[in-house]
């Protein structure tokens, strides 16, 4: 009885371990037959080439006298190069058969077609050549006689080459077809025993391994149909577990990388949006500003206070605009060597001075360099620190840490001390006009995104050391194209 417990190598093993024991036997005896068979047809071969070879020698032997005819027909030496063109086969043919000659009269012909051979190609280069450029008809008629018994003589030792060759295949033949006949009927006996106990194998495999198969298929089948959230369970111990478990890890790449997708789509849209209309938004923005800050001037009370707020959702607009023009072309530049330390450094004076930190402390720590284009780049690292400074609130923390990465790219981390994000937002966090904020446009972390996949790199947010968000600007390493774009 076959256990039933283990891995599904083992089981496999077992079950296919009784089947290899029963065709080990049956190949004992088929390999002899098969290598007999083998011995036999290439005999076979062997010979059925030697009859081709000493026809063709013949053949080849026709060629050179054609073209040693064409020599007194025409009058002139323009046949010569095909003539040692023939003779040059001829030559290597008589080798190969002198090679496979097998007793002592067959070596004996071979010699005789080199003897005539070599001296055919004497007579023609040496006697009838000059006589045909000689124009002396008498030595030409003599020696096309004497090339012609050479001839007959090559054609008539290469003929009986072949015939002998050719009386030797009839045996092999013969004896391939018995061998041939002997196996079939063992093959008949042993395949039939096979088959038996195949059946035994196949229900035994069937009730051990066939069922997680099929909770595999019923999964993939599912995930054909779109079912994402697909699970398979991963109880089994052997390698169809670990199957399972490789199903699930594939399943959850599908599902972000749909969902990447389906963002790459949306900054699409808004970026051919943005190619479209937002130029032509931005000029009667720039009027309407234009205009409330002229009256503002003569404005009082409560008028003054009404277009405040008109400028201020002006204002607002614009930055939209200018966020969706960003959305539209987020790697144009040339790229460099960037300092991140000095960088981050720089992008926190400046929101000191413009007074947008607050009472909020912004540590920077670490070093490292990155290729990328600087202004863009100080873009990203612009909305993540703002940001953090504006979840951290009065008295809060934010940290920036810098960190170059083993494949010789860097990271720029920017944690805050505030609330975190809600595990359901952190999903949407980059999608263009989702934000938790009341005043915001929804725009930043999506352009920011846009700009680091523009430079082959990626921001993810997590839960920060500090008890708040954390987002992590990953860049790639230097590359042949990043630096020809440099």
């Amino acid at each position: 009885m076959l256990p039933t417990s283990g891995s599904t190598t083992r089981k496999l093993l077992l079950a296919f371990g009784a089947l290899v024991a029963l065709f080990t036997a049956a190949s004992g005896f088929a390999l002899a037959r098969l290598a007999d068979i083998h011995d036999a047809s290439h005999e076979l071969r062997e010979a059925g080439g030697r009859v081709r070879e000493a026809l063709e020698l013949a053949t080849a032997v026709r060629d050179q006298y054609a073209h040693l005819a064409h020599t007194i027909i025409l009058g002139n030496a323009s046949h010569v190069h095909f003539h040692e063109e023939s003779r040059a086969r001829v030559e290597t043919l008589t080798r190969r058969l002198r090679e496979q000659a097998q007793d002592a009269e067959e070596r004996a012909w071979v010699a005789d077609i080199q003897e005539n051979g070599d001296a055919l190609d004497r007579l023609y280069r040496e006697t009838l050549l000059p006589a045909v450029l000689a124009k002396d008809h008498a030595a030409v008629t003599t020696a096309h006689g004497r090339a012609l018994e050479r001839v007959s003589l090559i054609q008539a030792r290469a003929e009986a080459l072949a015939r002998r060759f050719d009386t030797s295949i009839g045996s092999f033949e013969e004896h391939v077809a018995a061998v041939e006949h002997t196996s079939f009927r063992w093959a008949l006996l042993f395949l039939g025993g096979a088959t038996l106990f195949a059946v035994g194998v196949g229900i035994y495999i069937g009730n051990s391994v066939a069922r997680p198969v099929a909770r595999l298929s019923e999964g993939a089948a599912r995930l054909a149909q779109g079912d994402l959230d697909t699970r398979i369970p991963e109880d089994d111990p052997g390698e169809l577990g670990r199957l399972a478990a490789q199903f699930n890890r594939m399943t959850d790449a599908l599902r972000t990388h749909q969902a990447q997708l389906v963002q790459h789509e949306k900054l699409a849209s808004v970026g051919r949006l943005a190619a479209g209309v937002a130029h032509e938004i931005n000029n009667p923005l720039g009027v309407i500003l234009g205009y409330v800050r002229i009256l503002q001037r003569k404005a009082e009370g409560a008028l003054a206070e009404d277009l405040k707020v008109v400028e201020e959702e002006a204002v607002r607009c614009q930055q939209i605009v200018e966020g969706l023009l960003d959305l539209s072309r987020p790697g144009q530049g040339p790229v460099e060597i960037v300092p991140l330390r000095e960088t981050c450094e720089d992008v926190v004076a400046r929101l000191r001075e413009a007074e947008r930190l607050g009472q909020v402390d912004v540590r920077v720590e670490g070093s490292a360099s990155a290729w990328a284009q600087p202004s863009r780049l100080r873009q990203i690292l612009l909305n993540l620190v703002k940001n953090a400074a504006e979840a951290a609130g009065t008295g809060g923390t934010v940290e920036v840490r810098i960190a170059p990465a083993k494949d010789g790219g860097a990271s720029v981390s920017v944690s805050d001390s505030g609330p975190g994000v809600k595990p359901e937002d952190r999903r949407r966090l980059f999608e263009p006009f989702f934000t938790t904020k009341s005043t915001g446009t929804g725009l930043g972390l999506a352009v920011s995104q846009a700009i680091a996949e523009a430079h082959g790199g990626r921001i993810e947010a997590d839960t920060g050391p500090l008890g708040g968000a954390r987002f992590t600007l990953r860049l790639p390493p230097a590359s042949a194209e990043r630096e020809a774009m440099a």
